[in-house]
């Protein structure tokens, strides 16, 4: 099954949703943007899209509409939308409730999230993405689940309450991760030496703790209660406050579950 479908959205989520959506053999019809240029050239991605920067679309030939916005900005959207009868509208987000689009003017509602980080100009392959989905109507379901499948091989029906659990899963397993990755180019910046150094033990290390599992693969100073290097560390990382008492708190929180 083929679907009509307007983007809400010009940002790293939308950027890869709108070509995956065409390559899907789906029909891409509008894109908004508040900054008609960045929809304007989100649509040069696809083959018929037109960009729109209002949020009437009574007159949309889309079929689903779906808002890849910031979390801050799915409610205003979704209340001030104006949709052709028997819409469906969902949202991307991984802690946004659907509720959140109860007030809609949609005639059906749901979720389509894809569990993945995006940057704009980095290509991801949908295919391996897990999507999570979920909607209260039963028909309005399974054409969700049938855009998800066009896309991806993992799909997921999960309600939001789970589905805030696994977000907050999520940014730890990987903003948290990435934030980690940062301080060390950042303490390795301050000594002058060469960041690549470390790139084969990161790889490494998150290769070791997917096929162990991330309790047997922990390794390092806290685990093994060598509290002379736990210090030393400290001590060093003394010129940045913050820094050092985030080592410190990780460092106790091993300890702690180990």
């Amino acid at each position: 099954m083929k679907f009509k479908i307007a983007v809400l959205g010009t940002g790293n989520v939308a950027s890869h949703l709108v070509p995956a959506l065409e390559n899907a053999g789906h029909t891409v019809t509008e894109v908004y943007g508040r900054n008609i240029a960045a929809a304007a050239k989100l649509c040069d991605s696809v083959y018929v899209a037109e960009p729109k920067e209002d949020l009437d679309f009574s007159d949309s030939q889309a079929e689903i509409f779906i808002l890849a916005l910031s979390d801050a900005a799915i409610s205003n959207v979704a209340d001030e939308i104006i949709l052709p009868e028997e819409s469906i509208l969902v949202h991307t987000s991984g802690t946004v409730p659907l509720s959140i689009l109860g007030y809609s003017s949609a005639a059906y509602t749901g979720i389509l999230y894809p569990l993945q980080t995006f940057t704009k100009g980095r290509e991801v392959d949908f295919e391996d993405v897990p999507f999570l989905i979920e909607s209260e109507d039963q028909e309005t379901l399974q054409k969700i689940k049938k855009l998800a499948k066009s896309l991806s091989n993992q799909v997921y029906l999960v309600k939001s309450k789970d589905r805030l659990a696994l977000h907050v899963a999520a940014v730890f397993a990987s903003n948290f991760t990435n934030h980690m990755i940062r301080l060390s180019e950042e303490i390795m910046g301050r000594q002058g030496l060469d960041f690549e150094m470390l790139k084969p033990l990161i790889i490494e290390s998150i290769s070791k703790s997917l096929q162990l599992g991330a309790k047997k693969a922990q390794t390092g100073p806290a685990v093994r209660g060598d509290y002379d290097t736990l210090d030393s560390h400290y001590q060093f990382l003394s010129y940045n406050e913050q820094v050092a008492e985030i080592y410190k708190l990780i460092s106790q929180d091993i300890i702690d579950v180990n």
